[in-house]
């Protein structure tokens, strides 16, 4: 990792590059860019530095090759294992000033948009267009697509959509020796080489700076329903997951697990929020399967299947949301799950994924394993179950000491991915690798693997400047 700091000589340089608007020294201007937004870790860089071109970036790309000086890409502030923050001399790069949308093709399904459009933004865009960006995540009024490819970010949509990834056509990027690639197709079809696209989705900003992107748009739905079953247990809301999608045919759009604690936290501290159900259940799904014939059928076929799935004991329990009011309430009880987790004391977080079939076995082997390493932890397993990925999340012990909790991340941690390992899955499903993840994901690759990212790397970006010291 490059330690020594930019001579005052360089940071002019850069300065002259983007101009009186585009960089600040001020350390009130610049503090929102480098504490993370849950207040986990605080940053420190000599300059923030806000281009407003792709040929700015390059410009103040090339600087930095030329001086060694390390640059930390950021999006929207919003990722949450650290990987935007800098940590000592590396200069911070924002790409919130590049925000254009630069041209819609409806006809072709595509849309290709600056790196630091907001993802609210382009979803706006795409709903004036009749299509749908179908990319949809808790922090989308902030989220840049820049951060959001870099991360390869996940979202309540995967089950049918697939991640960021899997929403791209093409890509520009600057380089670490501060070139210009071009990769701005809007083809779904090109078997022309290497995909070099790929090696940037997820990479964190360690071979380069996205900035630029052709996403793929969709038709919009005209027909959604949503509706809360109560599962028996999670085996059975697996089978539902499985029921569900083979009878409408793949029309499921979010399957996501609520488990009672949340329930009981949502109704303690979220303003407004109901139980759907007059009994008590330990499990619950929120679905919702969509279709783009406006002849509002789907409601119909939920209803039908759920029916069935009460007969066959998929089910205890199920409402089906009868106006748009309920079923934003019915989402409100999923979104507001890490929000009310914070007035119940210090907790732990994981964000993994498994095969869908092994959930109910992660779930139950990781929650035995926690309680009995911590008597009193109150597992708050929640998520995104249709494509597999749990947020298994740890509240305190009621009346424990919340550093003294804290303070055994790295033991409870080790406890939750090697369940995790055992059962074939990953230790980050949508949130990357960052700071916080870097050394353990030593104890989950292989050698041979983890000496392949070193060779990306050192290929790519040989003096090492890009976002030193997070992803490896």
């Amino acid at each position: 990792m490059i330690q020594s700091p930019p001579s005052a000589e360089t940071l002019d340089r850069l300065a002259q590059v983007v101009g009186p608007k585009g960089w600040t020294r001020d350390p009130a201007e610049m503090a929102p860019y480098l504490t993370e937004w849950r207040n986990r870790w605080q940053g420190a860089a000599p300059m923030v530095v806000k281009p407003a071109t792709t040929q700015e970036v390059a410009g103040l790309v090339r600087i930095c090759a030329e001086t060694k000086t390390a640059i930390v890409p950021q999006g929207g502030n919003t990722g949450l294992v650290g990987g935007q923050i800098p940590f000592g001399h590396e200069i911070l790069l924002s790409l919130a000033r590049m925000n254009r949308i630069r041209r819609a093709d409806p006809i072709n399904g595509s849309i290709t948009v600056d790196a630091g459009c907001v993802l609210d933004t382009l979803r706006e865009r795409a709903r004036a267009l009749d299509r749908m960006f179908p990319l949809s995540l808790a922090s989308e009024g902030s989220a840049q697509i820049g951060g959001l490819l870099s991360t390869n970010a996940g979202g309540i949509s995967v089950v049918r959509y697939g991640t960021m990834r899997d929403q791209v056509l093409g890509l520009e990027v600057v380089t670490p020796q501060g070139e210009i690639w071009d990769g701005l197709k809007a083809l779904r079809k090109d078997n022309t080489g290497y995909d070099l696209k790929h090696l940037f989705i997820g990479a964190e900003g360690t071979l380069g700076v996205i900035t630029a992107a052709v996403c793929k748009l969709v038709p919009r739905p005209k027909d959604v329903a949503t509706a809360v079953v109560a599962a028996p247990d999670l085996e059975k809301a697996v089978a539902l997951l499985h029921d569900l999608q083979a009878f409408t045919g793949g029309a499921v759009s979010a399957f996501e697990l609520i488990p009672r604690i949340g329930i009981e936290f949502a109704l303690k501290h979220a303003q407004g929020a109901r139980d759907p159900f007059s009994k008590p259940h330990d499990w619950f799904v929120l679905v919702e399967v969509s279709s783009g014939v406006n002849a509002g059928g789907m409601a119909s076929l939920l209803e039908t299947r759920l029916a069935a799935a009460l007969q066959d004991g998929l089910a205890r329990d199920a409402v089906i949301a009868a106006s748009l009011s309920q079923a934003a309430q019915f989402w409100r009880l999923r979104d507001c799950l890490s929000e009310v987790q914070k007035y119940e004391g210090a907790s732990l977080k994981h964000d993994i994924s498994v095969p869908v079939s092994a959930l109910p076995a992660f779930i139950r082997r990781a929650s035995a394993a926690v309680r009995a390493a911590a008597p009193g932890i109150r597992p708050v397993a929640f998520g995104h179950i249709g494509d597999g990925n749990v947020h298994f999340n740890l509240s305190q012990p009621l009346g424990a000491d919340p550093q003294k909790f804290l303070s055994r991340r790295r033991d409870i941690e080790r406890l939750v991915h090697d369940i995790v390992a055992d059962l074939g899955g990953s230790i980050s499903a949508e949130h990357g690798i960052g700071i916080a993840k870097k050394d353990v994901i030593l104890n989950y690759k292989g050698s041979v693997e983890m000496e392949m990212m070193r060779r990306v790397k050192a290929a790519l970006d040989p003096l090492g400047i890009m976002n030193p010291g997070k992803v490896l």
